[in-house]
């Protein structure tokens, strides 16, 4: 159940009652029903627990975060992120919902301003001469009338209790919500880009090990048919370096699979049509660049999702003043102004003027405590994304020490493996020499050949692990503080200072 009372204004005393109601509703726009927004706060560790080499970052929030791929040093990297940014089409829908978003905010802050609108009407009216009667003693008449007016009227919502003021702020938290979201979007794909192409790339060096080996492979079985045709060998050795060579091949088949999945991917990433899409082999050196790792708190400004998260609540927090201010009554000013005749020749003249002032004024009785659960779902809402804020800094945290443990142990795997790749190359070197002796038989050849060509193919994949790595750890960092045009790519060991 509403009430509604409008109060009008007599010609003698409106203009001063007007300027006096204008005067009150001015002083009481301040009274916001809306609660002030506070960031909540989040404990944060003083340091991460990084593994040397590292060196601290310096924040500048107001510096680009891109494009950090440039640090990889790469040009088909590069060329690769600049067609994403510009034809991905995840990418083109974020930045329509900001469109949208800043739309929607003008939307709202159209609503602090009066509505002005301008009518006219032309209409000739037959009235009929049967029509009923209000007076039995007075004659009825068909009559055929003119009527022309014009009409000048306004109207404008005092916001006395914030709501309006509360629409704005939550149309403009969404909007940076929506913004941030958008760097999100650019970082992911970012990374997507650059992750499905290291894995192209780390096949590529993979297919070129798997290759040298089947060039051994090929050089061994001639070693072995040459052994047997002069009767130093059996059958089974060249039976036995027969299957290695069929196994190897079948890797080769399962490694360009491999290589044409990831290259299909950067076909939609770019957005190309996958079958319009190729990318040549090439080998590249897979070297990580630095990393500028900072303190735990950098990532609140960094992480374009932390920063979406924040936002929600800070439109969430609108939320509850634009439902608490339905408790309190609804003012609105409607002034008009306006001609009106029967006749269009005398419309413009003084008897013709009609004007209007008024004051409507709308409070809500009862309702069956709709508003009050209205309030109750806003302030949930609010409790909801303050949750969900806390979540996504906490799972930041996890990233980036899940980026600084990973960097780490794949260095140290690294040197492992490159010792292992020299080992098993000594290894190769020796049983092939004993066996051309005649000391060891052919079994021990076929296991030194395998164990090369597996630690080989380790220490690649290592290294494209690595370079996936960093690509993660940048990501989890939010992106880069500096642009990559004035920092080249740098070696681990100059990282650490």
């Amino acid at each position: 159940m509403k009430a509604q009372r409008i109060f009008p204004l007599t010609a003698g005393t409106g203009l001063s009652r007007w300027a006096w109601a204008m005067a009150c509703a001015a002083l009481l726009s301040a009274c916001a029903a809306g609660p002030t927004y506070v960031k909540p706060v989040v404990d944060l560790p003083a340091s991460w627990q990084p593994q040397e080499p590292w060196r601290a970052a310096r924040p500048a929030d107001a510096l680009p975060k891109g494009p950090w791929w440039e640090r990889f040093g790469d040009a088909d990297l590069n060329a690769l992120e600049q067609k994403a940014q510009q034809a991905n089409q995840t990418l083109v829908a974020a930045q329509a919902r900001l469109v949208q978003a800043r739309a929607v905010v003008n939307q709202n802050a159209a609503n602090q301003m009066p509505q002005v609108s301008l009518g006219a009407k032309v209409s000739q009216l037959q009235i009929s001469a049967n029509r009923p009667l209000t007076n039995y003693n007075s004659p009825n008449w068909s009559t055929l009338q003119n009527d022309f007016s014009t009409v000048l009227s306004a109207s404008y919502e005092a916001d006395l209790w914030g709501r309006v003021q509360s629409l704005v702020d939550g149309a403009t938290a969404s909007q940076e919500q929506v913004a941030a979201d958008l760097e999100n979007t650019r970082l992911v794909l970012g990374a997507d880009v650059a992750i499905n192409y290291f894995n192209l790339r780390a096949i590529d060096l993979e297919l070129d090990v798997v290759k040298r080996a089947l060039a051994l492979q090929q050089s061994s079985l001639a070693l072995a048919n040459h052994r047997r045709d002069s009767g130093n060998a059996s059958g089974l050795d060249v039976a036995q370096q027969q299957a290695l060579l069929d196994t190897t091949l079948t890797q080769v088949d399962l490694l360009q699979r491999q290589r044409a999945q990831f290259e299909h991917a950067l076909a939609t990433l770019t957005g190309t049509p996958a079958p319009s899409f190729t990318l040549a082999p090439r080998l590249v050196t897979l070297t990580p660049p630095a990393i500028a790792v900072g303190i735990p708190s950098d990532v609140l400004e960094r992480r374009p999702d932390v920063a979406s998260a924040e936002r929600a609540m800070a439109a969430a927090n609108a939320q509850i003043g634009v439902a608490k201010a339905a408790f309190f009554p609804s003012v609105i000013f409607g002034p008009s102004y306006g001609n009106d005749s029967r006749n269009i020749a005398t419309l413009f003249s003084g008897p013709s003027v009609l004007w209007s002032l008024g004051v409507s004024a709308t409070q809500t009785l009862f309702d069956g405590g709709r508003i009050k659960a209205n309030v109750d779902f806003s302030r949930a809402g609010y409790d909801l994304t303050v949750a969900n804020y806390r979540r996504v800094v906490l799972t930041a945290m996890q990233e980036v020490e899940d980026g600084l443990s990973n960097v780490g142990a794949l260095d140290r795997a690294i040197t492992q493996a490159r010792s292992a790749v020299d080992s098993s190359r000594r290894v190769m070197n020796i049983t092939q020499a004993r066996y051309e002796g005649g000391i060891s038989n052919y079994q021990d050849m076929i296991i030194a050949q395998q164990a090369l060509l597996s630690t080989e193919r380790l220490a690649t994949q290592l290294l494209g692990q690595r370079q996936l790595a960093s690509v993660f750890l940048i990501k989890a960092l939010g992106g880069d503080w500096e642009t990559a045009a004035s920092t080249t790519p740098k070696s681990s060991k100059s990282a650490a200072q």
